[in-house]
């Protein structure tokens, strides 16, 4: 059993899908690794670093040469693959509803896809999931970077000369992502409020610290959504929401917003008059951004001032805390796969249930139901 690991060819893509940690783990199970030369390097891990784990580090193509399995951050296109064995296994994330070509040419290609973003969110899967690792990440850098550009300290401070106020921080969207983000600013200690649509969120909010800001007058999703995420609220809890957020951002200091549906684009949560309310000086960070964001006239990578407040977001959050990213995305995928290892056989044995939530393409077709028409 082969698995490669190539350098990430995404702009703007520092991530790498194999650590050392991980290098002597698939070793041990039997396998043999192969890691292109660079693929660690914005990462911060050395070619040599991989060599001494017992990888063999190989220039461009050779590293796909007779892989049963490629590991990756961002799925590599087709021709990166060549060498690979056919049928050979591809591991990373695909963002499937919006790569639907990309998805096809692994088909017509006769590699078998195994989307991470898939990963079904229950009790066994969690040390595989890697939309959550990173996320996590996301969630602490977002109020790191808001930190950054907001021109205020974030604690209370009692100086001789006066006291300086605590910043406030209004997180919308209690995911992994928005957890982390209330957890980060309350250390960083600012006061901290949040709301999400689903209302079994207040206790999470309650348990950090934070304050719930939540619509009272029209029902929420009670527990959680499809999957673990939050679905579309009706027309009358969006517009009770507009209101209550509108009288509540004004008076905030940093707004983190976080909301995802998946495969459709990220709902609109702020809107520019809302922007207008809030004071000069303030911060946005529209961790949704690249999905469409969250935040009217937010920008992938770029400061947008409206009104006198900041509005940030990266097109690639988890990549600005590359080593740590790396760690816990190669983790995952190690989990992954070593929990469907066949020593018999020396490979990984998926099951149904797992395996056929990840699993877009296979003999040469789309195979995911989540992909039909």
């Amino acid at each position: 059993m082969r698995i490669a690991v190539l350098k990430e060819r995404a702009a703007g893509e520092s991530r790498v899908a194999m650590t050392p940690e991980t290098v002597k783990k698939f070793i041990a199970l039997g396998a043999t690794v192969a890691v292109e030369e660079g693929a660690g390097a914005g990462a911060s891990i050395p070619d040599e670093a991989f060599s001494e784990a017992g990888a063999e580090v190989l220039a461009g193509d050779k590293a796909v040469a007779g892989a049963d399995i490629v590991l990756g951050v961002q799925a590599p296109e087709v021709a990166a693959l060549s060498g690979a064995k056919d049928g050979a296994w591809v591991a990373a994330t695909f963002d499937p509803f919006r790569n639907g070509e990309l998805v096809e040419a692994y088909a017509k290609a006769g590699f078998e896809a195994l989307s991470m973003e898939f990963m079904p969110r229950i009790t066994r899967a969690q040390s595989m999931d890697v939309l959550s690792s990173q996320s996590n990440l996301a969630g602490y850098k977002a109020v790191i970077a808001s930190a950054d550009e907001y021109g205020r300290a974030f604690p209370m401070m009692m100086t001789a000369a006066g006291t300086v106020q605590a910043a406030k921080c209004f997180v919308m969207g209690v995911g992994v992502a928005g957890l982390q983000a209330i957890a980060t600013a309350k250390r960083l200690g600012a006061q901290v409020s949040a709301t999400d649509v689903r209302s079994a969120t207040k206790e999470q909010i309650m348990s950090l610290g934070a304050k719930p800001v939540f619509v009272e007058s029209v029902e929420g999703i009670e527990g959680e959504g499809s999957g673990g995420y939050a679905t579309e609220m009706s027309e009358e809890y969006q517009k009770a929401q507009a209101e209550l957020v509108s009288s509540h951002i004004a008076k905030q200091d940093i707004v983190i917003t976080t909301a995802l549906i998946p495969g459709r684009p990220a709902p609109r949560l702020i809107s520019d008059a809302q922007i207008a309310t809030m004071k000069p000086g303030s911060v946005i960070f529209d961790l949704a951004v690249a999905q469409g964001g969250n935040v009217e006239g937010s920008k992938p990578d770029e400061t947008v001032v409206k009104h006198g407040v900041k509005i940030i977001g990266f097109s690639n959050t988890a990549t600005h805390l590359a080593a740590d990213a790396s760690a816990l995305f190669a983790r995952n995928l190690f989990n992954f796969l070593s929990a469907f290892w066949d020593k018999k056989a020396g490979k990984p044995v998926l099951d149904e249930e797992i395996g056929d939530a990840v699993r877009l393409t296979q003999g040469g077709k789309v195979v995911n139901e989540r992909l039909a028409g």
